[in-house]
């Protein structure tokens, strides 16, 4: 985030908690970061430095007296607490999640965007296991040297599974259910999609069940997200990265914000091989 703020990129407002910072630190620092922005609510993203792939489901929003206890629990497991100034993650506009693929040995450079539309956010792309509506692709691209692409250039595939768009929601809504409106203290007990949806029905949170114009949205803001891209990927302190990627979203104010910036090589722990069989320790 620091490093998209210092390119003069969109970033939310945020402060960083060290593991060890006190609890005085997490009550001045929240308190600080709310006077600034306006609010009376922040949002708790976290990291762990190098990550296992099941870690805290950050990007929720709460009232500042929570911020307290809630990071204790997250640097009590030795993860940096982020304050972020707070979004609602039911009405965003769209969602764009972009990966940047150096070129290698037999392998040309590429971009892909994958994208939702209204009423998802980026961890239904990250982690939520829900298939963007739109792909765009591009092929042979060289991050060393500009060159603007040309329109007949971009790929733009739409997902046509029959029944996609409608299964995509449920997910979404199940997902809206288990995580983050329970983790919210929204929705208690074992609530599923149908709570998920009364409850944003409820609070006129209609986006998800409207119309979902991706494509063009997506197509209308190809070329700046290449640029971006193309920007970051030079920009990047390891000089060796093979793949990397970043989040973008659009809200409804509307305000476009990049959320962060991923080396693949460098985000998960590498994991225990298994133990070879018998058969495999006599060969």
């Amino acid at each position: 985030m620091a490093l998209l703020h210092s390119l003069r990129l969109p970033v939310l407002n945020a402060c960083l908690i060290q593991p060890n910072d006190s609890a005085a630190t997490v009550r001045a620092t929240a308190r600080t970061l709310a006077a600034a922005t306006g609010t009376k609510t922040l949002m708790i993203r976290s990291d762990g430095g190098v990550e296992k792939m099941q870690y805290y489901r950050g990007g929720n929003t709460f009232p500042i007296k929570h911020i307290g206890p809630r990071a204790a629990q997250l640097q009590a497991a030795g993860r940096a607490v982020i304050l972020a100034e707070p979004t609602n993650r039911f009405t965003n506009r769209l969602t764009v999640l972009i990966r940047m693929d150096r070129a290698g040995p037999n392998r040309p450079g590429s971009l892909t965007l994958e994208a939702l539309g209204p009423g998802y956010d980026v961890a239904d792309l990250t982690r939520g296991q829900i298939p963007p509506q739109v792909t765009a692709h591009l092929d042979d691209v060289d991050f060393a040297h500009y060159q603007p692409p040309r329109w007949h250039e971009w790929k733009i595939i739409g997902d046509q599974c029959p029944g996609g768009e409608g299964a995509r929601r449920t997910r979404r809504l199940e997902r809206l259910a288990s995580q983050t409106l329970t983790d919210g203290g929204h929705l208690r007990g074992e609530a599923d999609a149908e709570h998920a949806e009364t409850w944003l029905r409820q609070r006129g949170y209609l986006h998800l069940f409207g119309p979902q114009p991706t494509r063009e949205a997506l197509a209308k803001r190809a070329r700046r997200l290449f640029d971006d891209a193309f920007f970051l990927a030079r920009s990047q302190p390891n000089r060796n990265w093979h793949c990397l990627a970043t989040a973008f979203s659009v809200f409804q104010d509307p305000r476009s914000i990049y959320w962060d910036l991923v080396d693949g090589e460098r985000k998960y722990a590498a994991t225990t091989p298994a133990p070879p069989r018998p058969e495999e320790r006599v060969v």
